[in-house]
């Protein structure tokens, strides 16, 4: 589910996908589309293209681009089946709408991966944005 003040509440399907080439980072490409109760897709809503990067000490960093003119950087830390993270920096175009922080939190359960994201936009404060719970593709 989706939503945020200014933002009607819609759900939503999403691809995740993530590669290894050996190098010390994953790269993260993800895409979101409206989903009508059919279950078909609608207009795409979000696209983001980054990159993961483990550190010492059950750190991490997520690198983020996305089409609308933003770039996050998002500090973190990791445990087992689970990664919590804030932004540290946003830089906008300035066409871009004004979007200042973000928190996501990512947790493997139950086979599946469970995500949150609160964020600070629009004129707002922190607050509840995106959740969803994703499968694997067959």
């Amino acid at each position: 589910m989706l939503g945020y003040p200014g933002v009607d509440s819609v759900n939503f399907v999403q691809e995740i996908e993530c590669r290894h080439d050996k190098q010390p980072f994953l790269s993260w490409s993800a895409r979101m589309w409206e989903v009508g109760d059919d279950g078909e897709r609608g207009k795409p809503l979000a696209t983001e293209l980054g990159f993961w990067r483990p550190l010492p000490d059950n750190e991490v960093e997520l690198l983020l681009a996305h089409p609308t003119g933003v770039v996050e950087m998002y500090v973190g830390t990791t445990e087992p089946a689970k990664a919590q993270l804030q932004t540290d920096a946003v830089v906008r175009s300035p066409q871009a709408e004004e979007y200042t922080a973000a928190t996501r939190l990512y947790g493997y359960v139950h086979s599946n991966l469970m995500w949150a994201m609160d964020m600070a936009a629009k004129g707002q404060p922190l607050q509840t944005y995106a959740s969803a719970e994703l499968q694997r593709a067959q």
